[in-house]
């Protein structure tokens, strides 16, 4: 079972933390699994993180770092044969990994010189990958640079 973005119902971790109290693990199935994630909040019941075990993700430091991460996020097989147009895939796709490292590494500066913070989060990343294929799909068709600007 996986329980995404607890941190967003606050109001439930009570009744979180009651049934997982509840478990009985004599009649649980061996296999069971209960997967939480969150950000870290002082509403998570403290028992459970007790009780659990604990894994993070954090982003990698620096901008090489967070570029290789990016690509090594998809195959080699992927980023040659995932479009009609390999030569201008490549390219567009090392500037959204650009963009998508400059973003993470300027996180640590908070609000500084950005009107709005943003997190450009892989799910971001993907759906601009997603929508570059889309775009690259007819061999010999121009890149609609107004539209990528945009995303």
């Amino acid at each position: 079972v996986l329980l995404q973005n607890c941190h967003l119902a606050t109001s439930w971790m009570p009744t979180l933390e009651r049934l997982v109290e509840g478990f009985d693990m004599n009649q649980c199935n061996p296999t069971f699994r209960l997967w939480l994630t969150s950000l870290p909040t002082g509403a998570f019941p403290v028992s459970i993180l007790q009780n659990g075990v604990k894994m993070t993700n954090e982003p990698p430091k620096g901008m090489r770092a967070n570029v290789t991460r990016s690509f090594l996020a998809y195959t080699p097989d992927y980023l040659e044969k995932s479009s009609k147009q390999p030569k201008e895939f490549k390219k567009v796709f090392f500037a959204l990994s650009f963009f998508h490292s400059l973003v993470q590494e300027r996180r640590k500066f908070g609000a500084l010189g950005w009107n709005i913070p943003y997190e450009y989060t892989w799910g971001d990343l993907n759906c601009s990958v997603m929508q570059l294929k889309t775009f690259l799909a007819k061999p010999g068709t121009a890149l609609p640079y107004k539209v990528l600007r945009f995303l």
